[in-house]
């Protein structure tokens, strides 16, 4: 080794030493300020965050003001994952954004591709009053007014940056190509020996005026962000071209100023290659902000159906309105073919509705008096008034635009790996730049000088740390997005990634294999009546009641297109049913206590009851004239798609179970029905977190599917829960993933879309990873001794490119998810395994009127002993137990009743408390 190789060999150990310190050692961190009761702290935004590394306090309301010093997308917002917030910032604006850190630790925060990344520690706080959990609101300085995710300005102002960047690009690509193009062609054709070409294109200062325009001016935007990455210790893919391009240019203008210093085989010039290499990497982020802007476009398209006017009925006068203006009460007209504004209650008209944008369910959905309507679906044919009830930020459609906001925002945990990697790549890379410089000057052959430097610049030029930190965010945000047009809600990356883990799904009965409301369901004559005269009878006999099962009847009389009449004589016996007089003959329904005191025998019926029964069916016994006439069947009926959902889930190797309430009887016909094979049954709402536990503790990874307030803990508990949009605010709160239309299928496509994304990350993270760990090598130069073969910085570039283009365009093709139509269910051939809850399962409750020989145990409804209004028991708040038997209340002050004298509302049944119709 002689001198030169010595000093080389030094200068790189040293060079990679201090740089090793620089980029490694702790960065100065700035502490936000107490400002009265607030922490706050500037942040500027230009080539990155600075400060990047910000301390704070937990439990205090923190205020970041984000400077913005420049325009790009680049830093066009601004993540905070673990407190899922997701703001844009303006550019050459401050835009402040304030929430209460909730807990200590360190927490990442970076531009919407994570690929400028800043830390925020908050250290744990001395005063431990504070209120324990994140305030999400984020304030906009201009205008203040504006919420994120709820105004059509923000987006529009996002649109425009964004095509300005893209004009900007062009331009740049355009000047690059145009000064590049005579440069490279006179290289090619002098390698290739061609006679023809004019010496005077190889001048080395004609190649230096045109390339200097294209290495300063085309490249700026990369050299720029290079720079100030570099002067602030985070170091990423800018920095790497900006050294490389520099490298190869000062040594060219070198060569070209002073070639007298240099020996005459080291007086070889790199302009093309300088050229070339800015305009292939303009050209890539030209192609690669293109197909972004496609993965917001499920955002863009959720804000545009956003109405921007309202007609509002004031004193019978119509007039339009900003929707800015409309307030919860006010009462709006819908013209058919109008946008609905707001979400409201039909007060006045009908109609069918588009509700496809929201819900993903093409069918109209008909629409009446005391109906509720969604703010930005398609009113059809007919006309209406709405009274507003949500309105701005609180309607459907603004909500589905902050989950999608939110999803966007947050990190799947296989991202922690990309995160890890990218946070050491570029430094390890120019480490390993400096390292083949020293190897290939120190051991390699003639000219070693300008392998050396070739081989590094290469190096430099091909890693692409881009590819590792757009592999994961893309695939989410256009996954989300998608999601958000097929109805299906994803609050995190992190449910978005644990529900393709699924192998068990547990679906609550009630409103969500179920409709959730009692229907007509079989009309059985047993005399001379045909089954519309003997339905034309009962519905009208029990047109004036207010019994949820005897609406069901009057609605299933009328779709069958049998005109009701007005009954006289009507009488209503609270816990048996009802008589009345329908066109002179006397009607009896309800149980079998109502036929017993009228002096009816009831034994006629009972078999055709008890089948009903034994499908999990609620039997009504009529008479007529006296004489036993029928029984009419109601019950809640599962929905149309739940079978077809069910055997889809265990086609994808996901097993079903229902949970509910009822008995056996009527938990054993429902999952019958639905297909399921295995079944939890008298469970009591507060232990229906606990079959969950049970499941998770057989090593399944479970869902919960609910809708009512009482599944709010079981879908808590469960590694995903689900919530079915038409149900509960508590339920929806609670879960991770909202199924906005209602149906089953729905979360048939919520584990596809999971499966379908997780795959097509570990696709970015194989072609990410793979890409490096194979062309770096190559660039180094390992193939060289072996074939012969030299990366040249040119090619290094059009790689590094096409490395980053593949990335966006796979997580691209998520935006063809479709969601195919359910093939049929099978018809199921195993009878369902009944369990029934292991720990304090609810009290089989029976009805007032058994007695000896009795053909119905068990109900699936129940009555309030003391007003006699029908009480769901699985979802009841108010119950009492006397005797071995449950009784069931609609308030506490029924139940207040009932425990001051228990047999003033109990003589002469053995149980109270249930549907005794």
């Amino acid at each position: 080794m002689n001198l030169a190789d010595l000093g080389v060999t030094s200068g790189g150990a040293l060079a990679i030493a201090l740089l090793a310190v620089y980029f490694f050692a702790p960065k100065q961190a700035r502490r936000a300020e107490l400002v009265g009761r607030v922490q706050e702290v500037t942040v500027t935004v230009k080539g990155g965050y600075s400060p990047d590394l910000i301390r704070a306090s937990e439990n205090v309301p923190l205020r970041i003001l984000f400077d913005r010093q420049e325009s790009g997308e680049c830093t066009s917002r601004v993540v905070f994952p673990d407190f899922a917030l997701n703001r844009s910032l303006p550019a050459y604006a401050t835009t402040t954004v304030e929430f209460t850190p909730d807990r200590a630790g360190r927490f990442g925060f970076a531009c919407g591709m994570n690929m400028v990344h800043g830390t925020l520690v908050v250290e744990p706080s001395t005063d431990h009053g504070g209120n324990g959990h994140a305030s999400q609101a984020a304030v906009e300085v201009a205008p203040p007014a504006t919420r994120e995710g709820s105004s059509p300005g923000t987006e529009d102002a996002e649109t425009l940056e964004r095509r300005a960047e893209i004009a900007d690009l062009t331009r740049r690509v355009l000047v690059g190509a145009v000064l590049t193009a005579p440069v490279l062609f006179a290289v090619m054709a002098d390698s290739l020996n061609a006679r023809w070409l004019p010496q005077i294109l190889l001048n080395h200062w004609l190649q230096l005026a045109l390339i200097t325009p294209a290495y300063l001016y085309a490249g700026w935007p990369i050299h720029r962000i290079g720079w100030l990455s570099l002067a602030h210790r985070a170091a990423e893919m800018n920095a790497l071209i900006t050294v490389g391009t520099t490298a190869a240019f000062i040594y060219s203008l070198f060569v070209t100023a002073l070639p007298g210093l240099l020996p005459t085989d080291l007086r070889q010039v790199y302009f093309e290659a300088v050229g070339v290499i800015i305009t292939l990497i303009l050209l890539g982020r030209l192609f690669e902000a293109r197909a972004k802007a496609g993965t917001g476009e499920a955002i863009r398209k959720l804000i545009g159906l956003q109405p921007r006017t309202a007609r509002l009925v004031r004193d019978g006068v119509e007039a339009d309105v900003p929707i800015e203006e409309v307030v919860p009460g006010d009462v709006i007209s819908i013209r058919p073919g109008e946008k609905i504004p707001v979400d409201g209650d039909v007060i006045d008209g009908h109609s069918s509705v588009d509700e496809s944008m929201v819900t993903g369910e093409s069918i109209p959905v008909a629409k009446q008096r005391g109906d509720v309507v969604i703010g930005a679906t398609i009113n059809q044919i007919g006309a209406f008034h709405l009274r507003a009830t949500r309105v701005g930020k609180d309607t459907m459609l603004a909500h589905i635009i902050r989950l999608v906001q939110e999803a966007q925002a947050s990190k799947a945990p296989i991202q922690r790996l990309a995160d890890v990697v990218s946070s050491y790549f570029v430094p390890f890379v120019i480490f390993i730049a400096i390292a083949t410089f020293v190897v290939w000057f120190v051991v390699g052959p003639e000219p070693q000088f300008t392998l050396a430097l070739i081989s590094a610049v290469s190096v430099l030029i091909i890693a692409c740390p881009c590819a590792l930190g757009l592999a994961t965010p893309l695939s989410i945000m256009v996954s989300t997005g998608k999601g958000a047009e097929q109805g299906i809600l994803v609050r995190s990356a992190e449910a978005l990634e644990t529900a393709q883990k699924l192998n068990t799904i547990v679906l609550d009965k009630t409103g969500t294999i179920t409709r959730g409301a009692p229907e007509l369901t079989d009309v059985i004559n047993t005399n001379a009546l045909n089954h519309d005269e003997l339905l034309r009878l009962v519905a009208s006999a029990e047109l004036r009641s207010e019994h949820p099962l005897a609406a069901a009847i009057i609605a299933g009389a009328k779709k069958r297109g049998i005109d009701v009449a007005d009954p006289s004589d009507f009488q209503s016996f609270t816990g048996k049913g009802v008589r009345a007089k329908v066109g002179g003959r006397i009607v009896a329904v309800g149980n079998e206590r109502i036929l017993r005191e009228a002096g009816i025998a009831a034994e006629p019926l009972a078999e055709a009851a008890l089948r009903l029964s034994t499908e999990g069916k609620t039997p009504m016994l009529v008479a007529v004239d006296g004489r036993p006439a029928g029984v009419i069947g109601v019950a809640d009926t599962i929905k149309d798609d739940s079978a077809a959902a069910v055997a889809e889930l265990h086609r994808l190797g996901v097993q079903a179970v229902m949970i509910t309430g009822d008995n056996r009887r009527t938990a054993g016909a429902i999952a019958r029905l639905a297909g399921i094979q295995r079944v939890f049954a008298e469970v009591l709402p507060e232990r229906k977190a606990n079959e969950v536990k049970r499941l998770q503790s057989e090593g399944r990874v479970v869902a919960m599917v609910g809708d009512g307030i009482n599944d709010a803990p079981a879908l808590a508990q469960a590694d995903i829960g689900m919530a079915i949009g038409t149900g509960a605010d508590v339920a929806i709160e609670a879960s991770d993933i909202t199924l906005i239309s209602g149906s089953l299928a729905g979360v048939v496509t919520a584990v596809k879309l999971s499966r379908a994304t997780m795959r097509n990350i570990r696709q970015n993270l194989v072609l990410a990873f793979g890409y490096n760990i194979i062309g770096i090598p190559i660039a180094a130069g390992v193939l060289y001794p072996l074939l012969g073969l030299r990366l040249s910085p040119m090619i290094a570039a059009a790689a590094m490119a096409l490395s980053s283009l593949s990335v966006v365009s796979n997580a691209n093709r998520l935006r063809a998810f479709r969601v195919k139509t359910l093939p049929a269910g099978e018809i199921p051939t195993l009878e369902p395994n009944v369990e029934v809850s292991a720990e304090e399962s609810a009290p089989a409750y029976v009805d007032a009127h058994t007695g000896e020989g009795d053909y119905m145990k068990e109900k699936t409804t129940a009555t309030d002993p003391v007003c006699g209004m029908s009480v769901d028991p699985a979802t009841a708040e108010y119950r009492s137990f006397i005797d071995g038997n449950a009784y069931y209340f609609c308030s506490a002050g029924c139940k207040t009743s009932f425990d001051i004298d228990p047999a003033q509302y109990t003589a002469g049944s053995t149980s109270g408390g249930h549907h005794s119709r």
